[in-house]
């Protein structure tokens, strides 16, 4: 079992949108790939976590793939590479 986590601030504004409708119109696109990519086995999407951390972070996705195979398949679907790119123009930071 492969688990990967990536996290993200936020730039104040992108695409005519403020940093909280980003976060919002992001999770939601991501919570959506659940059952729609056969190598993403779990998908958890947090949210604000901007204290009480020691890294800073808008977003915060962890996902589970039965291995690097089904990561990189994940990566490379056409679904994820939409969210990609609004995550692209969004996010300040990726970690």
């Amino acid at each position: 079992m492969l688990t990967h986590i990536v996290w993200w601030t936020m730039k104040s504004e992108a695409d005519g949108k403020s940093a909280e409708e980003n976060i919002a119109l992001i999770k939601s696109s991501l919570e959506a790939l659940r059952g729609r990519i056969p190598s993403l086995l779990e998908l958890a999407v947090g949210e604000n976590l901007l204290s009480g951390t020691t890294e800073e972070a808008d977003l915060v996705l962890v996902t589970r793939h039965e291995d690097a195979a089904g990561l990189a398949e994940y990566a490379a679907h056409p679904e994820h590479q939409k969210i990609a790119e609004l995550l692209k123009n969004a996010a300040a930071t990726r970690k």
